[in-house]
């Protein structure tokens, strides 16, 4: 899949999801005022935000897909990196302002006996609704994301995902106050407030990981091992090298031929070796193997 076809994909998915986090916002929003419900309110106001961020990957996408030119000779993909990082950070920033409202309102409670209004039954349905939707964007993006290899896609699949949480907050916070447990509301609000913070920082560290050339993953490496060992012309691995750029990966290997070799030859086992690779490991975006003369018997 070339560089245009996943920024198609990403484009698509974006401005779908876009579309589906306007009309939740509109629902949850409307659900929340005539349905007595702030936590819905709340998730209405989440989804506002969503769409922000949204909008950031779209642009993200004309950036980070577009082809290598003599001043980026590897391409763009970190841009894709970078927004990623963004994109856990607010999430990271929703979960502490989920906390923090959640602590205040148990606060108010229990201290100044301020009671939690009881919601409409609409109101559950359409916090249930919600993770319905969620959950499917969730693993269409997730899916989309491989396909286009892109982190920055595949953080707001897991932002979905954070989405679904939190609207599970909202169904037990919801239905405590339709039987006279209201503050089950912002108990169940500060736990998902720490499961969403959690994954804001699993996105954040990511990306950053992707953005200092941290190496594969050991499995990835192991499996290039054993493409190349499996080569009998091969008499030694001597170097191997790899580098996350995005969600993409570069290699760089040195192996020793026998040094009575002729170039051609040499030549043919590195090309051969270097294919093998990239149609065995697709995250693999380039390898380049250097040949050292072995002169072992």
């Amino acid at each position: 899949m070339n560089i245009k076809e996943e920024a198609k994909i990403i484009k698509k998915n974006t401005i779908f999801t876009i579309i589906a986090n306007s009309l939740l916002a509109i629902m949850k929003m409307l659900a929340g005022v005539f349905g007595n419900s702030s936590v819905l309110i709340s998730d209405a106001i989440n989804s506002i935000g969503d769409i922000v961020t949204n909008i950031v990957v779209y642009i993200t996408a004309i950036f980070s897909k577009r082809e290598e030119d003599n001043k980026h000779p590897y391409g763009h993909d970190k841009y894709d990196s970078i927004i990623s990082i963004f994109l856990g950070v607010a999430i990271v920033v929703t979960a502490i302002g989920v906390g923090k409202n959640a602590i205040v309102k148990l606060y108010d409670y229990f201290a100044n006996g301020i009671g939690i209004t009881t919601p409409k039954w609409y109101a559950l349905l359409a916090a249930i609704l919600t993770i319905a939707v969620k959950e499917y964007l969730f693993r269409k993006t997730k899916s989309d994301a491989k396909k286009a290899k892109s982190s920055t896609l595949m953080a707001q699949a897991w932002d979905h995902r954070s989405d679904t949480i939190a609207s599970f907050g909202a169904v037990i916070g919801i239905v405590g106050a339709m039987n006279g447990l209201g503050f089950l509301d912002p108990i169940a609000s500060i736990i998902i407030a720490l499961f969403i913070f959690h994954l804001g920082y699993k996105i954040v560290h990511v990306g950053i990981s992707q953005v200092v050339d941290q190496s594969a993953d050991s499995n990835i490496e192991a499996e290039i091992i054993k493409i190349v060992m499996n080569c009998k012309d091969v008499k030694s691995l001597d170097v191997i090298k790899t580098r996350m750029f995005g969600m993409k990966i570069y290699v760089d290997l040195e192996i020793g031929l026998d040094h009575s070799l002729t170039l051609e030859a040499a030549h043919y086992i590195a090309e051969k070796i270097h294919d093998d690779i990239q149609s065995s490991i697709p995250e693999v975006l380039n390898c380049m193997i250097h040949v050292n003369p072995n002169y072992e018997k």
